[in-house]
């Protein structure tokens, strides 16, 4: 069996399990953009902090007339990977992370935000030689979200996507796990598992299905920022995009080694390859011409230039229906990705994705975060 056709079942039965566990670990923790009000029972008592799923040491508190809870601010903000400064001219504390910088004092319900003040109805105060914050601080100021539950704290900081350029090589649209995959084939390039809540936009815009999607379709793609450990990788896609401002439905595929490579006197590039077919209209064997409207990039996306198309390369690549009728046949190479796993042992990693498929409860397990 072919290596494209031999994966197919094993990327189904991962996206399976990326799938599962994307969906367990969906934090349960509402956003509360108010202050929160803690419950009669817990005002008087003390409030454990739990930070992404892990419980603080540290506890807070709210006293008599005091509208929130107070919780130590040196302990949540390092759990939440704030930096903390401790300025003796003016007896303030900095806190920075990123774009996020904030001056507090203890006994000032004053709070410096990128350069500019805003209040919250509590201030800080010093307890026990610890500087105490009101909870909606962590909402207001470091821009994390918040939950009070009885007598406890929640706070989980925003997801942060990631960002991806990519071709798209295989499109699974049938049965309940669907997915693309872009920047290569089989065990290379990386697997979008599209759930209910993924959108698909076109160049313009405007809003489309994965039914509108096609082989060799550029997309810019907004996904988690984790993937499995499997060839390839997999991750939850959230917004698919197309690049492309003209969208060629019939363009065709083979993936492959490339084998010679000539120059024509004109100075342009042109190659074979003899592999795999992406499509049932597709090449196995076939003769590319590259030109300046050739798009070359590597399996990250990253552009490449025509020097990357060499003998031995192993390549992904797109072709319009219109080549000569020799053997093997020549057409223009509308896109290329070139791989940067040709050095691995290929062999191996595909008999352990086959090994995956016949063993999963070995080698599979449910992803978490």
């Amino acid at each position: 069996m072919k290596p494209i056709l031999k994966t197919s079942a094993v990327l189904l039965t991962l996206s399976m399990a990326l799938t599962t566990g994307a969906a367990l670990a969906a934090p349960a923790i509402t956003s509360i953009s108010k202050p929160p009000q803690a419950s009669t029972t817990a005002a008087a008592g003390v409030f454990t902090i739990n930070v992404n799923g892990s419980a603080l040491n540290e506890t807070g508190n709210q006293p008599s007339g005091v509208k929130e809870p107070l919780i130590p601010l040196r302990a949540v903000a390092e759990a939440l990977g704030f930096e903390l400064t401790w300025n003796n001219t003016t007896k303030t504390v900095d806190v920075s992370k990123d774009n996020i910088f904030t001056t507090v004092k203890s006994g000032e319900d004053r709070y410096a935000v990128n350069k500019m003040s805003t209040t919250l109805g509590t201030a800080p105060v010093t307890q026990a030689n610890k500087l105490y914050v009101p909870v909606s601080f962590i909402s207001e100021v470091l821009r994390q979200t918040i939950a009070v539950e009885g007598n406890q704290v929640l706070i989980s900081s925003p997801v942060v996507h990631a960002q991806s350029t990519g071709i798209i090589t295989a499109i699974h649209s049938s049965g309940k796990y669907q997915s693309i995959q872009i920047n290569g084939v089989g065990i290379s390039g990386t697997v979008l598992n599209i759930g209910e809540d993924t959108a698909f936009l076109a160049a313009d815009g405007s809003k489309i299905n994965l039914e509108d999607l096609h082989i060799g379709t550029t997309v810019a793609v907004e996904h988690a920022n984790f993937q499995t450990m499997s060839l390839p990788p997999q991750t939850p896609a959230y917004i698919i995009t197309v690049q492309d401002e003209k969208v060629q439905e019939d363009l065709l595929g083979t993936d492959g080694p490339i084998g010679e490579v000539s120059k024509s006197a004109d100075g342009s590039l042109s190659f074979h390859i003899k592999g795999d077919k992406l499509t049932d209209l597709s090449q196995s064997e076939i003769v590319l011409r590259v030109d300046k409207d050739t798009v070359i990039i590597n399996d990250k996306g990253e552009a490449l230039d025509s020097s990357a198309l060499v003998q031995g390369a192993k390549v992904t690549a797109f072709y319009g229906p219109v080549m000569t009728r020799s053997l093997p046949p020549i057409g223009g190479a509308e896109k290329v990705i070139v791989s940067s796993m040709q050095d691995l042992d290929l062999d191996a990693a595909q008999d352990s994705a086959d090994n995956a498929v016949q063993n999963p409860q070995d080698t599979i397990k449910p992803f978490t975060n």
